[in-house]
């Protein structure tokens, strides 16, 4: 995991800058929440399968250590 303590953004548009920036980081931040709940409702359904199948998510049903229940990706 990346955490970013710090970061300084800077850009020369014409027109007003403020409003700009405000459009552009609205639209980013969609895009990256977006993709927060897509990795959310994957583990969600993960956790589900695995409940249904009576594996822990990540888990081999033959004993192995596999990516996935049935060893898939």
């Amino acid at each position: 995991m990346l955490t970013i303590h710090h970061l300084s953004v800077d850009f020369e548009v014409g027109g007003d800058d403020t409003a700009v920036f405000a459009r552009l980081f609205a639209q980013h931040i969609r895009e990256w929440s977006q993709r927060q709940e897509d990795v959310r409702a994957r583990g969600r359904l993960l956790a589900r399968e695995a409940s249904l199948t009576g594996c822990e998510p990540g888990q081999d049903p033959s004993g192995g250590s596999a990516a996935g229940c049935f060893g898939g990706a």
